[in-house]
């Protein structure tokens, strides 16, 4: 299923809209460092990678705009931990 993630820096998230769900992942702004505080993805839309694509959407901006990436929510750390070789190159 085709789908796209938008940036609404408004509400400081990065978006999904699929058949009727959204999914989100929210950031906040903190000096010089983006840190990414939630990531949600309806049970419907799960298994399909929008939190990853949504995660990477998040470190590529902040890296893009100079900012530091961090992570409160477990799912982004988790998936800056995997992909430090993907985050090392944005700098």
């Amino acid at each position: 299923m085709e789908h796209s993630i938008i940036h609404n820096p408004e509400k400081r998230c990065f978006e999904c809209h699929i058949s009727g769900h959204r999914a989100f992942v929210e950031y906040k702004l903190q000096n010089s460092t983006i840190i990414i505080t939630k990531t949600y993805v309806p049970k419907p839309l799960e298994g399909r990678g929008i939190a990853s694509e949504m995660v990477q959407k998040v470190a590529e901006y902040g890296y893009e705009n100079g900012y530091d990436i961090r992570a409160t929510c477990s799912y982004a750390v988790a998936w800056l931990q995997r992909h430090p070789n993907l985050i090392a190159n944005q700098h």
